[in-house]
């Protein structure tokens, strides 16, 4: 559901694209309902910048044309308003809390509508003095390339973005139907030359931006999720192979780059995860029955 929606979303306005996203979430509640279950908390996974002070607003998703979005004013029940959470932060933490050894400190990137980053720092999300750290979809590997959507241009986003990986493989007419990601993947393990060829250029761009990234932050490890893990198997050669020609912390093994054990489901595991810690670390949360 999280990934029809945020398809369903990108370029939309605002109060058409949440009403939508509350529809789908009043049916989810309606289930749970149904099974007996009680809805404690609700997050919403955005692809862009919340700041740490947040009161429910997104400070900037340029891939959904948001900028100084309070969503509880666009929400059509104020008695359900989620708290909005950035996405790769979601999925980071998933990562930390699920897989079997997970690094204590690494970088999570991972692509859906955009590039995004999270830096988990021993065992801890970094979130930054605003609330902004993590955005590797913006640096430039291009200072002089095409104009991003963020307004500058060369960034990540517009090499190694999914929308841009599509458009290289010949394929941008399906960016919005069914499942892309899937279809890439399809057409690389079927030898498509446009789709290993796009792919091989995406994991060039990635592991330029990764490598400033390890030789800035030396992380134990990098995690590629979201669509990068379901791709991973075309992406990790042309990654790795920037990272050993560029990193100057070492010894860096190839290894400490990995795909994640969760793919696309981390932010929405990262979601549910969070409210289920907090009420954990304080169960006066939950109302008297």
């Amino acid at each position: 559901m999280w990934r029809r929606a945020e398809r369903a979303n990108e370029g939309r306005p605002v109060g058409e694209a949440l009403a939508e996203l509350a529809a789908l979430a009043a049916g989810a509640e309606a289930e749970a309902r149904d099974l007996g279950l009680r809805v404690e908390g609700r997050v919403l996974a955005v692809p862009g910048a919340v700041p740490n002070e947040t009161g429910g607003r997104v400070e900037r998703a340029p891939n959904l044309g948001w900028h100084g979005i309070d969503v509880a004013d666009h929400w059509p029940d104020p008695d359900t308003v989620p708290e909005p959470e950035n996405e790769a932060n979601l999925g980071a933490l998933a990562e930390y809390w699920n897989a079997e050894q997970a690094e204590k400190t690494f970088v999570h990137v991972s692509a859906e509508a955009g590039i995004g980053a999270a830096l988990v720092i021993d065992g801890q999300l970094f979130r930054g003095a605003r609330g902004f750290a993590g955005e590797l979809g913006h640096i430039p590997v291009h200072p002089d390339g095409v104009r991003c959507a963020c307004g500058a241009r060369g960034c990540l986003e517009q090499y190694a973005g999914q929308a841009a990986v599509l458009r290289e493989a010949g394929l941008a007419r399906h960016r919005r139907q069914g499942d892309p990601v899937a279809l890439l993947a399809e057409r690389a393990g079927a030898g498509h030359a446009p789709t290993l060829v796009a792919l091989d250029r995406a994991g060039r761009a990635l592991g330029l931006a990764l490598a400033s990234a390890v030789d800035l932050i030396d992380p134990d490890g990098l995690v590629l999720g979201g669509a990068y893990a379901e791709l991973a198997e075309w992406l990790l050669p042309s990654v790795r192979a920037e990272l050993a020609e560029r990193v100057t912390v070492r010894p860096w093994a190839p290894e400490a780059l990995r795909p994640s054990v969760l793919g696309r489901r981390g932010p929405v595991l990262g979601a549910a995860q969070t409210t289920v810690r907090r009420i954990m670390a304080d169960p006066t949360l939950l109302p008297a029955e």
